[in-house]
């Protein structure tokens, strides 16, 4: 009888109304899952790290990998996907060299207040931090050749009429420490950035720049700031006498022409007369050293308002009687 009812109600049942169950039953778990994913979770998460940093003299990567564990809260998608991830290809996480802290056998340590601050480089976004397991992680930054050099900036520069700049322009850092073997380091005395372009400039400005790294080596840093300081000028003509320094007793040091003209390019407004106390002269030292007693005349006394001179001759003459 109970099969009877069981072989009857099966023959009602056709292909449509099984595909109808099946496919609610999937929405149902779908539905499900979905709903138990977006909740949130507290559990422990592990991470494998290799460290990244910029410590002189050393590598940029550590040479070990350290697992990171610490109890978070966080969605269960998250969850399931730090599982799936818990066994691939460790983490790259850049620390800042202030803090690490060097042990010994070119170890260096985080503490976990220290770890703290790099949560969603670790764990990922939208990911609370509960505790941390271990409280100190250790990772090996080796020894790697090295040599410090100087950056130097290559610039065009034009200013709006009458405007220049009041000093050179700088970069900060001066200089990068340079990593490679030792035949590399040895034909590589500097570091250059890339061009530097500023037109018709009629105010300060500063900004970043790339470096051209040296095929074949690391340099510590990626870029450098650069500033220039811009002033507007005016230019004021003057004679002046040329007069000689340091001439031994007995001796007697002539220079042709003994005025020269000299253009005086001062910060505006210019509230004072640019050639006052202004010496221009000849050393009898550098008469001593020139090859024909032809020297550029020297200059003291000359005011912090001036920016530049120019003189005319450059060059004087110089005979000794």
């Amino acid at each position: 009888m109970r099969r009877g009812l069981i072989k009857d109600l099966l023959n009602r049942i056709d292909g449509r109304d099984v595909a109808v169950f099946l496919l609610s039953l999937l929405l149902a778990f779908a539905i499900w899952l979905t709903h138990n994913l977006s909740l949130q979770y507290s559990s422990l998460i592990s991470v494998p790290v290799i460290a990244e940093s910029n410590l002189e003299g050393r590598s940029a990567e550590s040479s070990n990998t350290s697992s990171i564990v610490a109890r978070c809260r966080t969605t269960g998608y998250n969850l399931l996907k730090k599982n799936m991830q818990a066994n691939h290809r460790p983490v790259h996480v850049f620390f800042s060299p202030d803090d690490l802290h060097l042990e010994e056998d070119d170890f260096f340590s985080l503490s976990s207040n220290v770890l703290g601050g790099y949560v969603s480089e670790l764990f990922g976004d939208d990911v609370q931090l509960e505790s941390f397991i271990s409280s100190i992680v250790q990772f090996r930054f080796p020894p790697e050749n090295h040599k410090r050099v100087p950056v130097q900036p290559i610039s065009v520069v034009t200013f709006k009429p009458q405007y220049t700049a009041s000093e050179p322009l700088t970069v900060a850092p001066d200089s990068v420490t340079v990593y490679g073997e030792p035949v590399q380091l040895d034909r590589i005395d500097r570091v250059l950035t890339n061009t530097i372009s500023l037109q018709n400039l009629s105010s300060s400005t500063h900004g970043v720049v790339k470096l051209e790294t040296p095929v074949g080596v690391r340099i510590s840093d990626k870029d450098v700031s650069y500033s220039l300081e811009v002033t507007r000028y005016v230019e004021v003509k003057a004679s002046v006498n040329v007069s000689v320094s340091n001439v031994p007793s007995g001796k007697e040091l002539l220079v042709y022409p003994s005025v020269v003209d000299v253009v005086f390019k001062c910060v505006f407004p210019l509230g004072f007369d640019p050639s006052e106390g202004v010496r221009f002269y000849v050393d009898y030292h550098d008469f001593i050293n020139s090859i024909n007693g032809r020297c550029v005349p020297k200059v003291k006394g000359l005011s912090s308002s001036v920016i530049s001179y120019s003189i005319e001759p450059q060059v004087v003459e110089c005979i000794e009687k």
